[in-house]
């Protein structure tokens, strides 16, 4: 069962404060994903997503939206940077890489589900080979022009009480992996000898990859522990389990129907003047509005349809305005939603009430030293209150400022914790964080004021 949209902004609201419209909007369009895939076929294919602009100042929860998404929604999902591309006939990535990186995490989030359901399998099968390598320590790796050819070396005949003893033996050693006793033993693995890659116009090619398939994977014995040999082990059999063709078709139908795009700093390419440095920037737009409008892309895994993915782009757009992208991709955007700047009680809510507050990790960062931190009330209303006054006051880079604030006001503590102490107990309260901060952090920026 998919989550419902009340659901899906009280987990984004363990990790963002704030920003209520953002998370209504992102809700309603995962929960319609689901809706559409409840309906037939005929109705289903007439109801396209609705795309979705955030606009906003940096640092308020655009990007930290979307890595929420990522690992709240089980859909192939990618974040990519609309700066990163190039218009065509111009050197960089094409638009299309972008549909190319979902289809690449669409194959990766399936295979990952094919493996844990013969996850069980593999590992047994893993468990015999080690046990082989255990009781035949000098058997020679297999060579490639054998098995090109079909030849396999025949095994000597052992007479019925040398397989006895050999079966005997083999379940002990069974029950000794089972329980762990030879996690340590070191055991010479026959692993895959990866060819060295060379770098081919910014992109890296295997020196393996021109002959194809070929000829055999050219293999190397490894000495390892068994802990190790065991992973490895349960990869490749999991490889000889899992239906890549059954996968590949999959993923492909997933990106299609469930892919979601994340398009971050989407404002740097909207133009600004006709004479910028930057002559491809409307070209960029006009090449991300076919895959946005509903585009065919060819994949390493075959033709992709974009139609039906779900596209959300951000930006701040601090100088360029939602007006100088071309009409056309605007019009792709249907829903618009801004986000608010923080203020001083949403730095303090961002302090005390996130899962990954950054008092909770330094708490645990330090902890490691044997210094135990703890934040008064009044430090977290410090810290608010500067955050807030220094985006004022300078630029405005949103929840980043107390990056910048945590630094400053620990830099003491975190150069002299050396873990070579005993521990001890350290209460950080206001006047602590006043102190250590208004010497550099704590003055207006008077070139602002300059004509």
């Amino acid at each position: 069962m998919e989550l419902t949209p009340k659901e899906i902004v009280r987990e984004l609201n363990r990790y963002i404060i704030g920003q209520e419209d953002a998370k209504k909007a992102v809700a309603v369009a995962l929960r319609n994903r689901y809706r559409r895939a409840q309906l037939p076929e005929e109705i289903r294919n007439e109801i396209v997503p609705k795309n979705i602009l955030m606009v906003g100042p940096t640092g308020v929860g655009k990007t930290e939206i979307a890595r929420r998404l990522a690992k709240l929604v089980d859909a192939p999902f990618v974040k990519v940077e609309a700066t990163k591309f190039t218009e065509v006939g111009y050197v960089g990535r094409d638009v299309e890489s972008i549909v190319r990186d979902l289809v690449e995490a669409s194959v990766r989030l399936c295979k990952e589900q094919a493996s844990q359901k013969v996850k069980t399998r593999a590992t047994y099968m893993a468990n015999e080979r080690i046990i082989d390598i255990i009781l035949h320590p000098n058997r020679k790796p297999s060579n490639p022009i054998d098995v090109f050819l079909g030849n396999k070396p025949k095994e000597p005949e052992m007479s019925e009480n040398e397989r006895q003893q050999v079966a005997t033996r083999r379940e002990d050693l069974r029950r000794q992996l089972e329980s762990g006793q030879l996690e340590e033993m070191e055991i010479e693995v026959e692993v895959e000898d990866t060819p060295q890659e060379v770098e081919i116009n910014g992109a890296s090619v295997s020196i393996g990859m021109i002959m194809g398939d070929m000829m055999p994977k050219k293999t190397k014995m490894r000495r390892m522990k068994i802990s190790e040999a065991r992973k490895i082990l349960i990869a490749d059999e999991e490889s000889k389990l899992i239906d890549m063709d059954a996968v590949k078709e999959e993923a492909c139908r997933r990106a299609e129907q469930d892919g979601i795009i994340f398009i971050d700093e989407i404002d740097k390419v909207a133009g600004r003047s006709a004479n910028g440095p930057d002559v491809s920037r409307e070209g960029v737009q006009r090449d991300i509005l076919p895959i946005v409008e509903g585009s065919t892309v060819n994949t390493k895994y075959g033709a992709v349809k974009t139609d039906f993915m779900l596209f959300i782009a951000a930006g701040a757009f601090h100088v360029a305005k939602v007006t100088d992208l071309i009409p056309e991709l605007q019009g792709r955007f249907p829903v618009r939603v801004d986000l608010h700047p923080l203020t001083k009680d949403d730095f303090k809510a961002i302090l005390s009430q996130t899962d990954n507050a950054l008092t909770r990790q330094y708490e645990s960062l330090l902890a490691v030293d044997h210094v135990h931190l703890s934040f008064d009330d009044s430090a977290l209303d410090a810290l608010a209150e500067i955050a807030q006054s220094e985006n004022e006051n300078k630029e405005d880079i949103g929840a980043r400022r107390l990056h910048t604030l945590f630094e400053k006001v620990l830099e003491d503590i975190s150069f002299n914790a050396a873990g070579d102490m005993p521990d001890v107990d350290v209460v950080i309260n206001g006047d602590y964080v006043r102190e250590h901060l208004e010497g550099g952090i704590i003055s207006t920026d008077m070139k602002r004021f300059i004509l």
